[in-house]
Parts: C-alpha cells; structure tokens; sequence
C-alpha cells in the first residue's frame, strides 16, 4: 500500500498543500500522529509533532523551538476527509484554534476569522455548527483536567 498522503486544506487563505515532509509515526482508525519540521521557518516554532483525532475532529499539536524545548501546545478545529483507496487524508481547517501554554493558560484564536468566512459563504452553516460543538468538546476536555488524554498520544513518543 502507498504511504498515507496527508493534504492541510485551509479556508483563509484559500489552500490545499500536500504535507509531503510530514513523517507518519502512528496509526489507527482513530488517530495519525505524525512529526514534522515547520513549512514556513518562523523566529521560535522549528518542528513539532501533532495527532490527528480523526472522530473528534482535533488535531493536537505540541511546538517545539530549535533547542527542543516545548513552545505551547497548538489545538485545530478540523474536519477529515479520509480516501481509502488513495490513502489520502484531507483535513480541513475550520479555523478556529486553541493555545494551551505550559502555565496552563488556555487561548482560544480566530473566532472572528470562523464569522467572517460563514459571512463571506467560504464555509457553511453546518461547518460553523460543527466547529463550535468541536471547540466546546475540546474546551470541556481541557477545562475539566482531561487533556492530558490528548496529549499521551504524541507524549508516548521520544520526539
């Protein structure tokens, strides 16, 4: 069988980008957890590792800076749309995001990126819908001290 091929499909700005560089560490029906350098280099993020919740519809990712030391934790709302006969996973980035900083300190990103795309007909009603009810599952995961859950799925690797 191929290698799983794994596409970042985003609304703003409008993209679709094979993550080719992207290594495959884990896989089961319910979750890839992968390794990977970042695409664009930024001043601190350098490479990271994420796990993709395929029925949840998260994927949980941990920053690194250069030296290795832990950045934040990154949390994409996201769709998946997964091709068995191509082996190809599309995930859709519904744009809105969490931040989870090592103190603790939980930030929730682009609410108002998630309004303007419904009011600009790049997504639908339905995927506004569905992302909130994501975002307030995961929420309630972090909040209620679960997310170490999340987390076990890349932390059980020596990355």
């Amino acid at each position: 069988m191929n290698p799983l091929k794994i596409f970042r499909k985003r609304f703003i700005p409008p993209e679709s980008i094979l993550l080719k560089d992207d290594i495959v560490i884990s896989q089961s029906e319910d979750t890839i957890v992968t390794k990977w350098n970042t695409i664009k280099p930024k001043v601190t993020l350098h490479h990271g590792a994420s796990c993709y919740f395929l029925k949840e519809g998260y994927k949980i990712s941990k920053f690194y800076r250069e030296d290795h030391s832990l950045i934040y934790w990154y949390c994409d709302i996201i769709e998946c749309d997964f091709n068995e006969a191509e082996n190809t996973l599309i995930v859709t980035d519904l744009l809105v995001d969490v931040i989870v900083e090592t103190s603790g300190y939980v930030k929730v990103m682009d609410l108002e990126e998630l309004a303007d795309a419904l009011e600009n007909n790049l997504i639908t009603e339905e995927q506004l819908k569905t992302a909130l009810r994501r975002l307030n599952n995961l929420l309630t995961i972090i909040y209620k001290d679960k997310f170490e859950r999340l987390q076990s799925h890349i932390n059980r690797f020596d990355l």
